[in-house]
């Protein structure tokens, strides 16, 4: 079995025959088995069987031809081990039942113990290194993100409790920055042990903070998430999630090799705002499936075009597929992308 590593090398700038691609929530509910493994599980009890995680992590390798896994998992994972009782509720996302509203609450949680409490999803990467022909993706959720569900109770759309927190009270803020910095940090680095190739932070809701909100309540944290598993030398992508072009200036010193980026900002623009020194990462609006697949492409084409005006391209929906995507034109593109790149690339 052949090995491809075209993520990596379009990952560190390297010279490539086509463009990668993957796909944000690639195994999830548009593909009709998943859909029916999940009429007999949730999500947890999916990630709690390590087999069975794995198994859905490779569907899209397997049915789409993309060039990389991501682990399926969930950004929410993690804080159970450090005292956070949650359930992901279908159609709601996560639902935290004790909310950190008070500094009582931040001092209770406890150290994360991966071993004891993460340990199904080590093993689901044992066996991914094991049987994967492309590298595997791991991640975390970035603090802010995490952070506004466990201080909001649910996900939110205005984020007033947590700005409630961090302008009022910077100190407790902070506080919380740390301990959710030393969660992911210790995280992190057993998923690059157990095997992960690449890693990615996902900032979803960090696009709600004003630029210079995110400079002095987030950025020391996720420049030290960076930097703590720098040492590993794989490939460390940051997506700050939707609505997040103004942030995009303010992350040309972060110690990464990849920035993501959304549909609002184009490649060839956010290229301008992160610098040259990052490969790029994006950015087709997901919406764009629902149409036919000629406009889809044509789409595609354009961004593609922008992304290999310079090396270090990778391929990717501007935010996570949804349940409505279509399996049979995620299949086109995918096809599509590879073939129309390695012309242009050929050509160039």
């Amino acid at each position: 079995m052949s090995y491809n590593d075209t993520f990596i090398k379009a990952c560190r700038k390297e010279e490539v025959g086509h463009v990668p691609v993957w796909y944000m929530r690639q195994a999830g509910r548009y593909d009709p088995a998943y859909r029916k493994i999940k009429e007999k599980y949730s999500l947890l009890e999916i990630c709690l069987q390590p087999e069975l995680a794995a198994e859905v992590t490779m569907l899209p390798i397997h049915k789409l031809g993309v060039d990389a896994a991501i682990l399926y998992s969930d950004i929410m994972n993690p804080v159970a081990s450090i005292g956070i009782d949650f359930d992901i509720v279908q159609n709601v996302g996560p639902v935290i039942h004790n909310p950190i509203r008070t500094s009582q609450d931040i001092e209770r949680l406890r150290p994360i113990d991966v071993e004891k409490d993460l340990s199904h999803v080590i093993k689901t990467i044992n066996i991914l290194e094991r049987e994967l022909s492309v590298p595997l993706i791991t991640f975390v959720g970035a603090p802010f993100t995490i952070a506004s569900y466990l201080i909001e109770g649910k996900p939110s759309r205005n984020y007033l409790r947590t700005k409630q927190l961090m302008y009022s009270e910077p100190e407790l803020w902070k506080k919380l920055m740390d301990k959710l910095g030393d969660m992911l940090i210790t995280y992190l680095k057993a998923q690059i042990a157990a095997g992960a190739k690449a890693i990615q932070v996902f900032d979803s809701w960090v696009g709600a903070l004003a630029p210079k909100d995110f400079v002095q309540f987030v950025l020391p944290t996720i420049e030290r998430i960076f930097s703590a598993i720098g040492e590993a030398n794989i490939p460390r992508i940051y997506f700050p999630g939707v609505s997040s072009g103004e942030l995009l200036p303010h992350l040309q010193h972060l110690d990464a090799e990849v920035i993501g980026v959304d549909w609002r900002v184009s490649i060839t623009e956010g290229r301008k705002r992160i610098g040259e020194r990052f490969a790029i990462q994006g950015n087709l609006d997901p919406m764009i499936l629902t149409a036919p697949m000629s406009v889809i492409e044509s789409y595609a084409k354009e961004i593609i075009d922008q992304g290999i005006k310079q090396p270090g391209y990778i391929f990717n929906v501007g935010h996570g597929l949804f349940p409505e995507a279509s399996i049979e034109k995620l299949e086109q593109l995918t096809s599509f992308i590879h073939e129309y790149s390695a012309k242009a690339l050929a050509q160039r």
